[in-house]
């Protein structure tokens, strides 16, 4: 019922989808471009509309009383920073414990323009080894573009190029420029 409530909520407001996501299985949605608070709004009614069970990670004290059965409801994952500074691992064990899990992360984790988007999605999936689907919120078009599952191919620069690729045609509501991958830079050791 709730599923048709959504459907219907985006059909009113002119929203539609291009694509679809596996029902089955494990994945972690790479959603963006991340420009304004209505990307959480229209991304978690698209989450009820797919009827797929699809996660987010939050940090474990918006899962406390009295609005944690809230964020539970809407599909957050608490994540405790204290016990565990490492993100990536602290995802990949959420996977390891549950064959369905299905995660959704913004890389730029902020709606502010970024020179370089977090890569902590891209880890997720290569340890895990669970596949990147790249999902656009396209508000020109109105349209929530899901493309095909890719799995990480150990080359780094080459798979982020492709994602980042798939959202330079992607308008935001407030559009802004995708960035170019740059690597970071690694420590030469001494």
């Amino acid at each position: 019922m709730f599923r048709k409530f959504c459907l219907w909520l985006l059909k009113i407001n002119h929203w539609q989808f291009k694509g679809s996501a596996p029902h089955q299985g494990q994945f972690i949605m790479v959603v963006g471009p991340h420009t304004s608070n209505w990307d959480f709004i229209i991304g978690i009614i698209a989450r009820f509309a797919l009827g797929i069970k699809i996660h987010f990670l939050g940090k474990h004290q918006l899962f406390l009383p009295p609005w944690g059965w809230f964020f539970k409801l809407l599909g957050g994952s608490p994540v405790d920073r204290r016990k565990n500074n490492n993100m990536v691992d602290a995802a990949v064990a959420l996977f390891a414990a549950d064959p369905q899990y299905k995660l959704a992360l913004a890389p730029e984790g902020t709606r502010s323009p970024v020179t370089r988007w977090k890569t902590g999605f891209y880890h997720i999936a290569a340890k895990a080894k669970v596949p990147i689907i790249t999902v656009g919120l396209d508000f020109a078009r109105k349209t929530i573009v899901i493309n095909q599952p890719m799995n990480t191919s150990g080359d780094m620069t080459a798979d982020m190029n492709q994602i980042l690729d798939f959202f330079r045609g992607i308008s935001g509501q407030h559009p802004k420029v995708i960035p170019e991958y740059i690597p970071a830079k690694t420590k030469k050791s001494s």
